[in-house]
This record gives structure tokens, C-alpha cells and sequence, in this order.
């Protein structure tokens, strides 16, 4: 696993050993970052369930401002660590050890342009985390939440009802990527 572009380009990042985390494959974040690469610049990032960092990451490589990086595993967090120090990102990257419930709720009253959701697939984390960035106000009516999942149409069919609207969607193999922002408020 390596970052992709940018100022840390083609540096190799350690990784997490086990069957725990499952990194997102280079081919699929490539195609993410090659689709929302306008967005970035400057931009503020929430990575809620980042394993070994390597997406929170490559959004600094590629010029965003600030990464916040959450995990409640505590073998994560030092992977974390060492892939920020590697990567000389340790002035724009905030890490925190905990459940994702109680980063968002840390997070009150912080707003955030990117959001990235990849939980533990066959969890209903996905669900919980936007629920709980709509009400603590984490995401901006123009922020763009990715997510990551394995089940496409079970988190089609869940976010229907929530305040939140597709904006597009990949296929990579097992792996899905659903684009998603706020519905706009009524006026």
C-alpha cells in the first residue's frame, strides 16, 4: 500500500497484519480521488474508521488542509502514527483513539468538507455514523460523504429515509462507493 499522488507520492505505508481491517485497494482509491480531485485542495477531512490511515492521507498528500483520523483499535492508531511520521504530515493530521460514536459526539461544532466512511462491512455502522453527522451538524449542506461497503442496495435502501441523497456510485468488484450529500433545506 502506498500514496498514490501528490507530495507523498509513492511512499510505502505500513500496514495493519491480521483479517480486521480490509485497506482499500489502490485500483479503488485511485478511482475516488481521480473523481472528487476538485474538491480537495484546502479542504478539512473526517476519516471515521481509518485503519491504517492510508485514505486520510492521501487526501493531505493531495493538498487537503486538516485529517482527522479515527480508530478504536489501538493497533491502528500506532500504524496511524507511524504512517503520519512517515509521511511528514504530523502538523495536518489529528488522530484519536476511539469508537466512532464518541469521536463524532468529540466533534460537535466542527464542520468537515470530506467525510469517508468505511466501517467493518456486515456492521450497521454506516447507518449510526450519518445519523449522527446529521445531528451533530459535522457535514455542511455542501460536504460530500464517501462510503465504502460491501452491500450496495442494503445501504441504498436505508439511507432513503434519512436527510441525505446519492450523488453517485462505483462498483469495484466486491467493494462499493456511494457518493452522498445533504438534502438541501427547505428555503
Amino acid at each position: 500500500m502506498r500514496i498514490i499522488s501528490g507530495k507523498s507520492r509513492g511512499t510505502k505505508l505500513y500496514t495493519l497484519e491480521g483479517e480486521n481491517t480490509r485497506p482499500t485497494l489502490d485500483r479503488v482509491k485511485e478511482s475516488i480521488f481521480n473523481i472528487i480531485q476538485n474538491e480537495i485542495e484546502g479542504a478539512k477531512i473526517l476519516d471515521l474508521f481509518s485503519g491504517s490511515g492510508a485514505i486520510g492521507l492521501e487526501f493531505l498528500s493531495r493538498g487537503a488542509q486538516i485529517a482527522v483520523l479515527c480508530d478504536k483499535s489501538k493497533e491502528a492508531i500506532n500504524v496511524i502514527k507511524k504512517n503520519i511520521s512517515k509521511t511528514h504530515f504530523e502538523d495536518n493530521a489529528q488522530v484519536f483513539n476511539m469508537d466512532f460514536e464518541n469521536c463524532l459526539n468529540m466533534l460537535k461544532g466542527q464542520q468537515f468538507d470530506i467525510i469517508y466512511l468505511d466501517p467493518p462491512y456486515e456492521t450497521n455502522y454506516i447507518m449510526k455514523s450519518l445519523n449522527k453527522i446529521i445531528e451533530l451538524k459535522i457535514a455542511k449542506q455542501e460536504s460530500l460523504i464517501i462510503i465504502e461497503t460491501d452491500d450496495e442496495s442494503r445501504i441504498e435502501k436505508q439511507i432513503e429515509n434519512i436527510d441525505v441523497k446519492i450523488i453517485d456510485k462505483r462498483k469495484y468488484g466486491r467493494a462499493a462507493i456511494i457518493f452522498v450529500g445533504l438534502k438541501k433545506e427547505d428555503a
